[in-house]
């Protein structure tokens, strides 16, 4: 399976670009400007490769009804800031399509600067739309456990808040038994415990435009970091 976990160097950059919520404004000013010619955009210390996968992962809109397409399967995670979570599952084989959001809160149509506020209870989130012809359900939960650090509570590396929590939302029992047994094998692994929230996936609210594959339009790698 190509994962392209290379994490070198991967505390120098989140130093660099993991911000956190910075203000929307200067956020989107710097990323629209890409998103009008990613091609334009300088990579990286480490670079960012685009990838083949799409952008409307189970038609996703603002909390709209999720319906991937034939033969192809939903998964929902959170490790941090969801541009760099994003890039990872991106460049996972048998990944069709992904997008950034927020899910796990309790506001409706929620705005990166409300979610930034810690008071809506949404995580930042990536909704993945699979083959699982090619990639199973519990690979995508150990690609998840490879990549960030699951003992932080609320916390990846610079970036706190609680919508950088640790989280796996689930579509239906059988992926909820599937992470109940990935943490399972990963706990001893660990010398903290696994804070990773196990909840049902409800509604998903698409990010704004220039959240979505944020690192390929600027050619520069995110948080979250990997805990091994």
């Amino acid at each position: 399976m190509n994962t392209r976990l290379t994490f070198a160097s991967a505390v120098l950059v989140a130093a660099v670009s993991g911000l956190g919520c910075q203000s929307t404004a200067s956020a989107g000013a710097t990323s629209s400007t890409a998103a009008a010619d990613p091609s334009s955009a300088p990579l990286g210390a480490r670079g960012v490769q685009k990838s083949n996968a799409g952008a409307n992962p189970g038609h996703a809109g603002k909390g709209t009804p999720l319906t991937p397409e034939p033969g192809h399967a939903l998964a929902a995670f959170a490790e941090g800031c969801f541009w760099g979570t994003e890039n990872t599952f991106r460049h996972v084989a048998g990944v069709t399509a992904t997008a950034v959001g927020y899910t796990g809160g309790h506001t409706e149509s929620p705005t990166y600067e409300a979610v930034c506020s810690h008071t809506t209870g949404h995580a930042e989130a990536v909704l993945v739309e699979f083959d699982p012809k090619v990639v199973s359900y519990r690979d995508l939960v150990r690609v998840f456990y490879k990549t960030h650090d699951p003992t932080t509570k609320n916390r990846q590396g610079p970036d706190v808040g609680d919508q950088y929590r640790s989280a796996i939302f689930t579509l239906d029992d059988e992926q909820k038994t599937t992470a109940a047994a990935v943490i399972a094998e990963e706990q001893p692994k660990l010398q903290r415990p696994i804070t990773t929230e196990v909840a049902p996936l409800l509604r998903f609210y698409m990010a704004e435009d220039y959240h979505q594959q944020y690192d390929e339009k600027t050619g520069k790698e995110s948080c979250p970091l990997p805990l091994r």
